[in-house]
């Protein structure tokens, strides 16, 4: 099992250049960095993990932009997205970010992706709540056909195009992993059905352990190699036991959490962390 690391990137935390190179040099796996293009002044959405809105959430840098400084910084550090708001975003726009990441970083990004929470911030993309998978859905099944054909069209309900050449293709065949974030039912059929992971939240605790199963028993009645679907856990805690569970169970990777803090605090909590990067290999 990996060790990778994510952090709510923002104006007033440590540099993601430096942290990718710091996180490199220690030997984590993998920097996942957050997406929220703003966050609604109206917080008509509750905030899921109780009590007010962190201020990060609306400090937050545009993760394309600053994973492409943290690949740029380092040789071998996965790059990824934790997660993508795909469904705030333009469909060719993003399938082009994608494609340009991926191959400036010579392979290394992970797409991770989800359908968010905050309603009122979709809203504000044009995105209605209760159709954002739908949404979601078409979308990435329009990317794999603009990463994978020379000449790509999509008709489906929401994302729509004729014939078009978009070109860089990704490094990575036929494209770069796509993890689906979430714990649901409805997340791991999704999972299954389109995508390339599963990227619980380590909120769930001993909650991905079952999903996990879930997963496995989804898979084979759809008739996939599991061996295709990764599992990596966004936020797990730095518990021994824990980890040691998510280990033997073929979890891929545990993705630690930083706080969004300066430099000093964050590198502390990076040599704290690193040892385990040791004990689970790399």
């Amino acid at each position: 099992m990996h060790i990778g690391l994510c952090i709510f990137a923002t104006d007033y935390s440590i540099r993601v250049d430096e942290l990718a190179r710091a996180a490199e040099e220690r030997g984590f796996e993998s920097l996942f960095l957050t997406e929220h293009t703003h966050i609604p002044a109206s917080r008509r959405t509750p905030f899921p993990g109780g009590g007010e809105l962190p201020r990060e959430y609306s400090h937050t840098l545009d993760p394309f932009v600053a994973l492409m400084a943290a690949a740029a910084a380092t040789r071998t550090l996965l790059v990824g997205t934790g997660i993508c708001l795909l469904i705030e975003r333009d469909t060719i726009t993003t399938a082009k970010e994608v494609a340009s990441l991926d191959l400036l970083s010579g392979g290394r990004f992970l797409f991770g992706i989800g359908g968010g929470w905050n309603a009122e911030e979709m809203e504000n993309h044009g995105t209605i709540f209760k159709t954002r998978f739908r949404r979601l859905t078409e979308q990435v099944l329009a990317m794999k056909e603009i990463w994978t054909k020379d000449e790509a069209e999509f008709h489906g309900e929401i994302v729509r195009f004729d014939p078009i050449w978009a070109w860089p293709k990704p490094a990575q065949k036929p494209h770069p992993p796509i993890l689906m974030g979430g714990e649901s039912g409805h997340t791991l059929q999704r999972v299954v059905d389109f995508c390339d992971g599963w990227f619980p939240r380590g909120r769930a605790g001993e909650r991905v352990l079952g999903g996990l199963e879930d997963l496995r028993a989804r898979a084979s009645r759809a008739g996939r190699d599991m061996k295709t679907i990764s599992v990596s856990v966004f936020g797990a805690a730095p518990d021994q036991g824990l980890l040691d569970r998510y280990a033997a169970a073929g979890v891929t990777r545990a993705i630690l959490r930083l706080p969004s803090e300066g430099r000093d605090a964050v590198l502390s909590l990076l040599d704290r962390y690193a040892p385990l990067t040791a004990t689970f290999g790399r």
